[in-house]
């Protein structure tokens, strides 16, 4: 949302006001935390990690901080914009909000999986003690799995089709080759240990009037 939408909406505002508000104020991502923290219940709930872009098409790189190309999901393409990484919380009463964030700044020289981890660590800090953490097949580097592993927290993420696993020693496949049944697959994730996956199922869209369907794995394993 722009400074001049923000002000069209809120009439008493003018669109000056707003951008001098914007740059005299330095919220940080513990900000967010304690405007909702008093409506979570801390224990037992789940983390989820996801990202998107803000679409900026119009933009110069050159003239607008932490600006860059991103892969977006609603354009299955890379575009021009700010991409946002969130990490929401949803407690054992099914309260939901944002807990954390991060713009991402190639400056920093930071990956998103880096801003995660660093996420992940604010929030136990701050008090949060999440048993679960879900997230897309980006998120599920070994470091990230054997972090959640060593703090004692569940996780279930996706994984990539060609990603190796083994169901005997020495013997490692993609797991896109694997039977799959609906109560999942145990199997041997190379240097972490045994986890469980199950088979995604995704419908073809709509507007191609098939009946074809497309798959992805997920991973998990429990504390």
């Amino acid at each position: 949302m722009s400074c001049l939408r923000l002000a069209e909406i809120m009439s008493e505002l003018s669109h000056d006001s707003v951008n001098r508000f914007l740059l005299r104020e330095k919220y940080t991502p513990q900000d967010l935390f304690d405007e909702v923290k008093e409506d979570l219940i801390f224990v037992g709930g789940t983390a989820s990690v996801d990202d998107s872009v803000v679409d900026k098409p119009y933009r110069d790189l050159k003239k607008t901080e932490l600006l860059g190309y991103f892969w977006s999901g609603k354009h299955k393409r890379t575009v021009k914009g700010l991409n946002l990484i969130t990490l929401y919380y949803t407690d054992i009463a099914g309260n939901a909000y944002p807990v954390n964030f991060r713009i991402y700044n190639k400056q920093e020289g930071k990956t998103k999986n880096d801003y995660f981890l660093e996420m992940m660590r604010e929030i136990r800090e701050w008090g949060l003690e999440p048993a679960w953490v879900t997230g897309d097949s980006w998120y599920s580097s070994l470091e990230n799995l054997k972090f959640l592993k060593n703090e004692g927290v569940g996780f279930l993420f996706g994984v990539a089709n060609n990603r190796k696993v083994s169901q005997e020693k020495g013997q490692e496949v993609q797991v896109q080759t694997l039977e799959i049944p609906d109560s999942g697959l145990v199997v041997y994730l190379k240097e972490f240990g045994w986890v469980k996956v199950f088979r995604q199922v995704h419908p073809a869209p709509q507007r191609l009037r098939s009946t074809q369907t497309t798959h992805s794995a997920r991973v998990q394993a429990s504390p």
